[in-house]
């Protein structure tokens, strides 16, 4: 609708998590080299983020970063059953159901895991929103899969996403076994001012416009309702254009935010 007004290809605040989007600041570049060490250490790594920080978008990102040495398994929706988390592992893996019996699927992914590093492949399981998985059983089984290693390394990355609250849950005495276990740690926080404006401009820039849009005080203004989240920067951004191209005003300033702002409400 407004792309053509503004000089757009496409929409540059879409809340899907395209990782041509990834703002790469401090925060976001620094989780993104820890996911890709991880993985390339066959490690346990754990991301945690409030709701709207841009964690689904790293997971993307991280995947797309790999090259053909590597096989990434995401898991978006963890709130499974042991039984049905191991099996779904199993058919990502690209595994036929061999066996309903626990166990024996247990042996299965892990004769599956060698499989692969014979043949250059290192795996990586990815668990998105992985607060949800419901269970302490469910989460052994996650830390029984990391048994799967050789005499010098591990068949098995394993990469825990999730809200606060995981890292809070995992800290907790009877998950400490898979605690002890978890390599690297980071927490992606909000963005502060400054980031927020070269947030809007990188999006922008990958919609296809390079001259400004949003002048500093829409800006400033953007920073303070978003408070520095990814996701609601992109709602009230996206309004903005909406209400910038309803009045045909060629750039988006603080009053068009101030308007954008109260859709939110």
């Amino acid at each position: 609708m407004y792309e053509a007004f503004y000089g757009l290809r496409e929409k540059p605040f879409s809340k899907t998590p395209d990782p041509r989007f990834l703002y790469q600041g401090s925060k976001h570049a620094e989780a993104l080299v820890r996911l890709q060490l991880a993985v390339e250490d066959q490690d346990i790594i754990l991301l945690t983020g409030d709701i709207g920080c841009g964690k689904t978008t790293l997971s993307r990102a991280l995947i797309d970063s790999l090259d053909e040495r590597y096989h990434p398994v995401l898991i978006i929706n963890p709130r499974l059953s042991p039984v049905q988390l191991l099996s779904l592992v199993a058919l990502r893996l690209g595994m036929d159901d061999e066996t309903k019996f626990k166990q024996g699927m247990l042996e299965a992914i892990n004769r599956k895991l060698y499989e692969l590093f014979e043949q250059g492949k290192r795996t990586a399981l990815i668990i998105d929103e992985a607060q949800l998985v419901p269970t302490k059983a469910a989460f052994e089984e996650l830390r029984l899969l990391t048994n799967f290693q050789l005499d010098d390394r591990n068949l098995l990355a394993l990469v825990l996403i999730g809200q606060p609250e995981l890292k809070a849950r995992l800290a907790r005495k009877p998950y400490r076994a898979l605690q002890q276990r978890i390599g690297l740690q980071f927490h992606l926080g909000p963005l502060d001012e400054r980031e927020t404006g070269e947030y809007v401009v990188h999006r922008l820039r990958v919609a296809g416009r390079e001259a400004p849009l949003f002048d500093d005080g829409a800006l400033a203004l953007l920073h303070r309702y978003s408070k520095g989240v990814p996701r609601t920067i992109n709602i009230v951004a996206g309004n903005a254009l909406l209400e910038g191209f309803g009045r045909g005003a060629d750039r988006i300033s603080e009053d068009i935010i101030e308007d954008a702002a109260k859709e939110m409400k």
